[in-house]
């Protein structure tokens, strides 16, 4: 853990009502903060891939998906994020982050729960994964506002590292946790369950002490100053390549491996655990990744990893129906170069930001991220 981590906050002036939350609760600071941040995403992110965990075994046979239809159903969460994350990131300038995480988290809750309960075909699932993907864009990116707001100046280089990372180790519960409830009691069940994760988020929210950012003028949606930080516009357009490749990855890997077991008769490890250890090695490649920038140069280091990734994935590609024991080392390691930049961008992107437009920044850099996502799952479906 970096030094900025355990130093004393130095904090705006708190509204009123400041000295009432801290008698309820006293507010985290320091490596707390970031542990209690880290560990409430997990949470938050446990419904992330309940789709993609169990559409090709579950829903796209009880609903007769094509693979096209299947790969909109899960984009349709990349959508919501898309359309929602510049506003409420963006307000972030304006307002307490924590007050926008808090309703972030509850709406993702409601909607994933609204899903397991209601969703009885294509339309209808779209349209409540996509307000889950409108929760989480109040939830992901203005947390780590809240996270950064609260941390002492310097650099915070590891701590939105951890954040991001952590962000992989959440999607690896979520699949795991997705499928083992679908397989066992049933894909509506699996809904219900992951949809109480972003929960605990919404408890963090109450223990985070208030901060009100300084007033800047401008519109908060006013991105012309962030389209002008060519720095910031290069690691959120390299993020959004990062995303695009990311998230098709996730949506698909499921029914890859499921192929792949198909056309050999069966292989010794399930789908189910090559998409959890290919989602759980994100954790060490994006810190390594954040590690290997601070050390060899940030943008020498995302380009290495950037071109690894793609060389890995042609050769994926190439070589689809070939023995599951020589694809699986080249899934395993693409698990490793694909997430292996995404530290580097977000920490460079959030370093580079002018800190009264990083609420507006992280909002771009989000919308440009989910956007290309959104686009990467359905394409794959397209593809295939």
């Amino acid at each position: 853990m970096s030094r900025d981590t355990s130093m004393n906050f130095e904090m705006s002036p708190q509204p009123q009502g400041a000295a009432r939350h801290r008698a309820i609760v006293r507010p985290l600071k320091g490596r707390a903060l970031v542990a209690a941040m880290c560990l409430a995403q997990l949470g938050s992110l446990l419904p992330h891939v309940t789709v993609p965990g169990i559409m090709a075994e579950h829903l796209m046979p009880l609903w007769g998906l094509s693979a096209a239809q299947a790969g909109l159903m899960a984009s349709a969460y990349a959508l919501g994020y898309t359309v929602s994350v510049p506003v409420l990131t963006g307000l972030t300038d304006r307002f307490d982050a924590r007050l926008i995480l808090l309703a972030g988290s509850i709406v993702s809750s409601l909607a994933t729960l609204a899903f397991g309960l209601f969703a009885d075909g294509l339309l209808p699932a779209c349209l409540w994964w996509g307000i889950a993907g409108v929760g989480f864009g109040g939830a992901y990116m203005p947390g780590l506002k809240a996270l950064t707001d609260r941390l002492p100046p310097g650099d915070t280089s590891r701590s939105v590292t951890l954040y991001t990372a952590s962000f992989s180790v959440g999607v690896g519960l979520s699949f795991l946790v997705s499928q083992i409830v679908a397989d066992n009691w049933g894909w509506r069940v699996a809904f219900l369950v992951t949809g109480l994760g972003p929960l605990a988020m919404a408890a963090v929210c109450l223990m985070l002490a208030p901060f009100r950012p300084t007033r800047v003028p401008g519109h908060p949606l006013d991105f012309r100053p962030v389209f002008r930080n060519r720095t910031a516009l290069g690691y959120i357009l390299g993020y959004g390549a990062h995303c695009f490749e990311l998230y098709g990855m996730r949506t698909w890997i499921v029914s890859f491996w499921t192929f792949v077991a198909a056309r050999s008769g069966g292989t010794w490890i399930s789908p189910i655990a090559v998409s959890v250890i290919v989602t759980l090695l994100s954790l060490p490649a994006s810190i390594s990744g954040n590690e290997a920038a601070l050390r060899f140069g940030r943008h020498r280091a995302i380009v290495v990893i950037m071109l690894a990734s793609a060389a890995v994935a042609t050769a994926i590609g190439v070589f689809a129906t070939a023995s599951p024991l020589f694809l699986l080392p080249l899934v395993f390691i693409y698990g490793v170069t694909v997430p292996a930049d995404s530290g580097a961008l977000t920490s460079g992107m959030s370093l580079s930001a002018v800190p009264a437009q990083r609420g507006a920044t992280m909002a771009l850099h989000s919308t440009v991220g989910f956007g290309l996502s959104a686009a990467g799952a359905w394409i794959m479906g397209i593809a295939l």
